[in-house]
């Protein structure tokens, strides 16, 4: 096959936003008729360029990230950062320990940027001296549903 133009980069660019959109719809997108752009697509397929179709499936109960951010605090109690924390709706749970680490946080968030703004503003919080996130990949046993 060519090399892809500027009509083929512009299919490109919207399968791989939408790639379950109707053949009739991505031809009005790129003004080509419904032959030429099914046509052109398949050339696409046929070289290898789009090697597949695929469901992007996120949680299915929550499409949001979750993730526990591990805190070490500089002295304890720290009742300003419990304030703040309160004060984010994205913060699920607040738990203090004994041990090494003083505290976890559970949060769930729309995106990967929030998650590292919240991370950013609670890491630059006075009391806390150190700070570890993790992202929740699934969660194994929950019997603790709500």
């Amino acid at each position: 096959m060519k090399q892809p133009d500027h009509i083929d980069r512009q299919i490109l660019q919207i399968l791989s936003k939408e790639a379950r959109i109707p053949l009739k719809t991505l031809a009005g997108l790129i003004g080509l008729s419904r032959s030429a752009t099914g046509e052109r697509v398949h050339n696409l397929e046929k070289s290898g360029i789009i090697r597949g179709y695929r469901a992007d499936i996120g949680h299915l109960n929550s499409p949001n990230i979750s993730a526990f951010l591990f805190i070490t605090l500089n002295k304890t109690p720290a009742p300003q950062l419990l304030d703040q924390l309160a004060g984010y709706a994205e913060v699920r749970r607040v738990s203090s320990l004994s041990g090494q680490l003083d505290m976890i946080v559970e949060l769930e968030v729309p995106s990967i940027d929030r998650l590292n703004d919240l991370r950013d503003l609670i890491a630059t919080n006075d009391q806390v001296a150190d700070l570890t996130t993790s992202i929740i990949l699934r969660h194994d046993i929950n019997r603790h549903q709500t």
